[in-house]
């Protein structure tokens, strides 16, 4: 393939793309116990079969209410997890292949990860300077020390602090100064792709905002790709080109950002936006999400949110639903396949 071809066939390839990915956890008592009561094993499905792509300098977000898998989704992305089965594939690379550790750095150090709670993602026993240079070096981007300290001023400055904050220790900052000492770290490595865990969710609503602004800057002027993590849906509207709403493990609506808030398609999808506070005080009748979410131990026959779905009839009960594309939108839900949602 020519030059030409093969740079324009990588640019049109999504950067990220996860297939049919999914994580059991082995929740179940020791044998011994099981044995003695006669109980069987249990495994805890927090992840079900998920698949989407992220084209190269945008941003995809999942949401859905606490429990539905989606941070293990991140964590399997990045690595601290292995799937129970799906595929991984970063720029093309199925990350299934790379067994050894030599194998595994170069794509290592093109994916970081920052964490939701700054106070506890940062060593408290270390400077700052050494927190955000400890990828550079692990990666051995750079030798020289007087180079790696330019390099960590440097990333102390692109995200809002001061070069002499490398010589503090995290308990010396504040909640956003720390998440902005995380982001430093992330960028240490020159990565292409940032898996974000609801970085801004331990922050105050104004310190929020600020952290949203300065990784929308850096997205812009780096070219970064985000995979973003979330239950506040007003973060991810303002955050995200695509988003993702799971429940109990898959995702049950896939849409282009506007579009989602625009014209909702799945019942859990139109619940959650009912959520949302009515600041515009228009009187409107609102059904918030009612009942529990079931059990990922053992989920619902057919669809899992049809104990809870108004919509639900004995189809959704039986089968369930595989996510299709209607209208530019993935969505899985059997009403609105047979057109029972009006719009």
């Amino acid at each position: 393939m020519p030059l030409d071809a093969a740079a324009a066939a990588t640019e049109a390839r999504p950067l990220l793309e996860v297939e049919d990915l999914a994580r059991d956890f082995d929740v179940s008592k020791p044998l011994l116990f099981r044995l003695l009561q006669g109980e069987k094993k249990r495994i805890l499905h927090a992840v079900a079969g998920v698949t989407f792509a992220i084209p190269r300098g945008t941003t995809l977000s999942l949401v859905g209410e606490s429990g539905c898998g989606k941070t293990t989704v991140a964590r399997l992305v990045v690595g601290l997890y292995t799937p129970t089965r799906g595929a991984i594939r970063i720029d093309g690379t199925d990350m299934a292949t790379l067994t050894s550790r030599a194998a595994q750095a170069p794509v290592r150090r093109r994916m970081q990860m920052i964490f939701q709670d700054p106070y506890a993602s940062l060593n408290p026993r270390w400077r700052v300077g050494d927190i955000i240079a400890e990828p550079i070096r692990a990666f051995g981007l750079m030798r020289d020390r007087g180079e790696i300290e330019a390099r960590v001023g440097q990333l102390l400055r692109q995200v809002g602090l001061s070069e002499k904050d490398s010589e503090k220790f995290p308990h010396e900052f504040s909640g956003g100064q720390r998440q902005r000492i995380s982001i430093a770290r992330a960028l240490s490595s020159n990565p292409e792709f940032l898996v974000c865990d609801e970085p801004t969710s331990a922050l105050d609503v104004s310190v929020q905002a600020q952290i949203l602004n300065l990784m929308k800057d850096l997205q812009q002027r780096l070219g970064l790709t985000y995979l973003f993590i979330s239950h506040n849906l007003a973060v991810v509207r303002h955050m995200s080109d695509r988003i993702g709403v799971m429940y109990l493990g898959k995702i049950v609506e896939l849409a282009p950002g506007e579009t989602l808030f625009a014209r909702p398609l799945h019942p859990y999808t139109r619940l959650l936006l009912e959520a949302i506070p009515d600041l515009e005080m228009t009187g409107r009748q609102r059904t918030p999400v009612g009942g529990e979410v079931p059990s990922p131990i053992n989920p619902p026959s057919g669809c899992a949110f049809h104990p809870r779905c108004p919509f639900a009839n004995d189809r959704c009960k039986a089968e369930a639903p595989a996510l299709v594309t209607r209208e530019g939108v993935q969505v899985a839900c059997h009403a609105v396949e047979e057109g029972r949602l009006a719009a």
